[in-house]
C-alpha cells in the first residue's frame, strides 16, 4: 500500500494531502507547523509514504525530521503557479506530481555528516555580506562629501584619522559610527571564518581539496556541504551543469524544405550560453578559484593554459570560463579518488 503525500508548508500551518496509488484523494489534514505534530501526522498515515514539498525556508528542516518516517522525500522546485490557488489544492497538486513522476526539478537536501559545516557556511556568508555592506556605506559617505577613496586603506585603523579630517564636522560623527559598526562585524567575520575552517578540517577530504589550485580553506568549506557526495555526479558534465558551467545550445526553425521536396537541416544561427538552473554558490566558488589561478598563481600549469587560450584568440571571459570548468572537473576527480592534486594527471582528466 503506497501513499503519496503533498505538503503545503507555511509558518503557522501545514496542509497534508494524501493520494492513493490510483490517484484517489484519501483526505487532507491541517497540522500546526511543529516538528512533533508533523512527525505524528505523517506516522498516522498507513502504508509506504512518499512525500513531496516545495523548496523554501523550512524545507531543509522538514527533510531532516521527516526522512526517518518516509520511503522517499522529494523537495521540488515549483514554478510560479497560475489560476486558482489554495493550500489544499497546492498540496494535492504536489502529491499528484510525485505520483505521476511529473516533478522536473528536485532539490538535493541531504547533508550527511556535514550538517554543522553547512550551517557555519551559511552564517559565514551572511556575515561577509554584512561586512561588505558596511564597507560600501563608509565609502559612500566619503564620496557623498567629495572625498575620493579607493582600495582598503580607508578601513584601516591607522589611516582613518587622515580620512576623517577631510570630512566636514557634520559628517564625522556618522563616519565614526560606521567605523564602530565595521570593527564589530569584522571581528565577528574573523571568528566565523575561524570556526568554519576548523569544522571543515574535521573532515579529511578538506585537506585533499585544498591542494587544488585556487581552492583555499574557505572555498573548500563552502564546497563540501553543498556537494556532500561526489558520487551523485556520474560525469564531469553533470557537475558542470550543477555548477552553472554547462553549455546550452538554443536554435529554432531548424528544418527547411528543399527544391525537390525533401526536408533538410537549415543553417540557422545557434545561440550559446551557460545553463541558468544551477547552484549559484558553486558557480561563485569555481569562478573565484579561476580568478585566483589567473591573477596570482603565475607558475601554475592552468595559468599557462589560460595564456595559451588568450594567445590563440579566445576572449578573456571565455578563457576564464574554461579554467573554471577545468577546476570543477579536477575537484570532482580528486574528491572521488581521495587523492591530492597532481597536475600531470588531473589536467588531462579535465580536458
Amino acid at each position: 500500500m503506497v501513499r503519496y503525500i503533498g505538503l503545503d508548508v507555511h509558518a503557522a500551518s501545514t496542509t497534508f494531502a494524501v493520494l492513493g496509488e490510483s490517484g484517489k484523494r484519501l483526505g487532507a489534514h491541517i497540522v500546526e507547523t511543529n516538528g512533533q505534530a508533523l512527525v505524528e501526522q505523517l506516522k498516522s498515515i498507513p502504508g509506504k509514504r512518499h512525500v513531496c514539498l516545495e523548496e523554501g525556508t523550512q524545507s531543509a528542516w522538514l527533510y531532516e525530521i521527516l526522512s526517518p518516517h518516509a520511503e522517499e522525500i522529494v523537495v521540488a522546485m515549483v514554478p510560479e503557479s497560475r489560476g486558482q490557488k489554495s493550500d489544499e489544492s497546492d498540496a494535492f497538486h504536489l502529491a499528484e506530481q510525485l505520483r505521476t513522476g511529473a516533478i522536473k526539478t528536485r532539490v538535493f537536501k541531504e547533508a550527511g555528516a556535514y550538517k554543522t559545516l553547512r550551517e557555519l557556511g551559511r552564517t559565514h556568508t551572511m556575515v561577509v555580506q554584512d561586512v561588505v555592506r558596511v564597507q560600501n556605506w563608509i565609502k559612500a559617505l566619503y564620496r557623498s562629501r567629495g572625498v575620493a577613496v579607493s582600495g582598503k586603506s580607508v578601513y584601516a585603523e591607522k589611516g582613518r584619522e587622515a580620512f576623517l579630517e577631510k570630512l566636514p564636522d557634520a559628517s564625522r560623527g556618522a563616519a565614526k559610527t560606521l567605523y564602530a559598526q565595521y570593527d564589530a562585524v569584522e571581528e565577528i567575520r574573523r571568528q566565523a571564518e575561524k570556526e568554519l575552517v576548523k569544522e571543515a578540517h574535521r573532515h579529511p577530504i578538506s585537506r585533499v581539496l585544498e591542494s587544488c589550485p585556487g581552492l583555499g580553506p574557505i572555498r573548500v568549506a563552502q564546497l563540501i556541504p553543498i556537494v556532500v557526495s561526489p558520487m551523485r555526479f556520474r560525469t564531469k558534465r553533470q557537475f558542470w551543469s550543477y555548477c552553472g558551467l554547462g553549455i546550452v545550445m538554443r536554435s529554432s526553425s531548424d528544418w527547411i524544405r528543399t527544391k525537390d521536396g525533401r526536408w533538410a537541416r537549415a543553417e540557422v544561427q545557434k545561440t550559446r550560453g551557460l545553463n541558468l538552473n544551477h547552484n549559484h554558490t558553486l558557480k561563485n566558488i569555481f569562478k573565484g578559484a579561476a580568478t585566483t589561478v589567473i591573477t596570482q598563481l603565475e607558475t601554475e600549469p592552468l595559468r599557462q593554459d589560460y595564456q595559451r587560450l588568450i594567445t590563440a584568440g579566445t576572449k578573456p571571459n571565455l578563457a576564464k570560463l574554461t579554467i573554471a570548468r577545468k577546476l570543477a572537473a579536477i575537484a570532482l576527480s580528486m574528491w572521488k579518488g581521495k587523492e591530492k592534486y597532481d597536475p600531470t594527471k588531473h589536467r588531462k582528466q579535465s580536458s
